[in-house]
């Protein structure tokens, strides 16, 4: 029986058209399987597709998905959003994925994009600051990772008398 995994493994040998076609015919047939959902929205995606995908990351994210998944689901349609320029959906699907997952380095990161898209540069600074403290692996980073927390909490904060 083909299944998620058959939509993988096309995408892994470079086969994303032959994906789709199969993702949209596993997807009309079985409606309700989120994880079919997600690879179709996946595979929609990777084509430069978006549009196309966000319903897919949608019934994914409604339907039963594991966690890993489901933190992809969330990522995914976020940065769907976002490249579509619809900002606040991506912020709000940001939100929402923080909600259950909030130590996803990777959707503060999306999230400090689509924050500098809407005008808010301090905050999105302020949010890459904080994964950086919180992620790098770099010594020099590490050294500094007190301070950068610190600046992290207030970019326009002085210490001059």
């Amino acid at each position: 029986m083909m299944s998620a995994e058959s939509i993988r493994y096309l995408r892994e040998q470079g086969r994303h058209e032959d994906a789709r076609n199969l993702a949209v015919q596993l997807t009309e047939d079985f409606p309700t399987d989120a994880e079919l959902q997600y690879e179709a929205a996946c595979v929609h995606d990777y084509l430069g597709l978006e549009a196309e995908a966000v319903p897919y990351y949608l019934n994914a994210i409604s339907g039963e998905l594991s966690e890993t998944l489901l933190r992809g689901a969330y990522l995914g349609l976020g940065s769907t959003y976002r490249a579509l320029g619809e900002y606040m959906l991506a912020l709000n699907t940001f939100d929402e994925g923080l909600a259950q997952f909030p130590d996803a380095h990777e959707l503060h990161v999306f999230k400090a994009m689509a924050l500098f898209n809407v005008g808010e540069s301090r905050q999105s600074v302020e949010t890459l600051l904080k994964v950086i403290a919180a992620t790098s692996q770099d010594p020099y980073v590490q050294e500094y990772r007190r301070a950068i927390a610190l600046y992290s909490e207030d970019l326009t904060r002085t210490w001059r008398e």
